[in-house]
Parts: structure tokens; C-alpha cells; sequence
């Protein structure tokens, strides 16, 4: 199961590694993606919810398993 974790907190993360992303965009993007989640958004490839932080991300709708090829989650985060 992912691991529920904040935007901001998140943000903080991804910050950390990636020094040209822009907070303030990587936010808005979390914050609509975490939206269209909740508003029943699937994965493109298999129908499952999407997986709001690594669709922000990457820009695509998908679920974990069809973003990162993995079926164990539990090291990952969600945002909520």
C-alpha cells in the first residue's frame, strides 16, 4: 500500500533531485492530478485509479504498476 504523504512534503522530495523543476508549477500539476484522482481518473493503459504522484510526474495517467512496472508499492508514496 503507498504511502500517504503531503503536496508540500512531496514537492520537498522531488525538489531535492531535481533543482530545475519549478515548486510552484510541480504543485499546481500535484494538485490537479491528486483532483482528477478523486474525480475517478483511470490509467490509460489498464483502467485501474490513477496514482496521482507519478502521473504528475510523468505527465500521463497511470496506475503505479503500469508507470513503474511494479506491483509492490509499499516503499512509494501518494499524495493525499
Amino acid at each position: 500500500m503507498l504511502t500517504p504523504i503531503s503536496i508540500e512534503k512531496f514537492a520537498d522530495g522531488v525538489m531535492k533531485n531535481n533543482q530545475d523543476y519549478n515548486r510552484r508549477e510541480l504543485i499546481q500539476t500535484l494538485r490537479e492530478t491528486l483532483d482528477a484522482k478523486k474525480k475517478g481518473a483511470k490509467c490509460m493503459i489498464c483502467g485501474a485509479p490513477i496514482w496521482a504522484a507519478g502521473s504528475a510526474i510523468t505527465g500521463m495517467n497511470r496506475c503505479f504498476t503500469c508507470t513503474t512496472g511494479e506491483a509492490d508499492d509499499s516503499e512509494d508514496y501518494e499524495i493525499e
